[in-house]
């Protein structure tokens, strides 16, 4: 490529930034052009800098890292936003996916197959780390029997924040106001719960969360 792809990394843990930015910057063709410790800086990063491809953590502090992805992709739905996480289990994995992660993989990687993965995604391909593709093909593979489980037991942490607040009577508006984020990313967060509920509209979603007593 004639010009370096520009890197943004966004992760809590401060050494993780330094050692990511001291390895990739000896790569070839790869620039790390900033380093975020929370979603929200990585969005008024992103915002200055348009990086290409952004290194996203998964558990921060206040916007986590599925929020902060799909507020991102959102802004810049051309940017490749590759998860480097600690995390394997499904209730992290599965919903930043959703939200349109391009690659998954864990921060026990090699330097030069996050690089590789880094180019990769630059070219438009995804790199999934083994362990995630073997259970994305065993949830594939799984027959939907038994499926006795409530359905809310799907939704993250933060879309139960939102749902609680439907089922309240709050509008888009001030449920944003409340949980100190953007009206879009409310309306994202809405859509995925009335998926994950298989319910039509938010009457149907709050006599739910009435139901299962969840709307206090």
């Amino acid at each position: 490529m004639s010009q370096p792809i520009k890197v943004l990394l966004v992760d809590d843990h401060e050494m993780v930034r330094i050692g990511l930015a001291a390895v990739l910057d000896t790569e070839e063709g790869i620039e790390v052009v900033g380093e975020a410790s929370n979603g929200m800086e990585g969005i008024r990063l992103a915002q200055a800098y348009k990086p290409d491809v952004v290194l996203m953590d998964l558990v921060m502090d206040g916007m986590d890292g599925v929020e902060t992805t799909a507020k991102l992709l959102e802004l810049y739905p051309d940017c490749k936003v590759i998860v480097l996480t600690s995390y394997l289990d499904d209730s992290k994995m599965y919903p930043v996916i959703e939200a349109g992660a391009f690659s998954y993989l864990l921060k026990t990687s090699r330097a030069n197959e996050i690089a590789d993965a880094i180019r990769a995604a630059a070219r438009g391909q995804s790199v999934l780390e083994s362990q995630v593709a073997a259970k994305m093909m065993n949830r594939f593979r799984q027959p939907k029997q038994q499926e006795q489980a409530p359905l809310h037991e799907e939704l993250t942490e933060r879309e139960m924040d939102v749902l609680k607040r439907v089922a309240q009577g709050l509008s888009n508006q001030e449920i944003a106001d409340e949980l100190f984020i953007g009206v879009k990313t409310v309306k994202f967060h809405i859509t995925n719960i009335f998926n994950k509920l298989e319910v039509d509209d938010r009457t149907q979603a709050a006599i739910y969360a009435h139901k299962q007593g969840i709307a206090d």
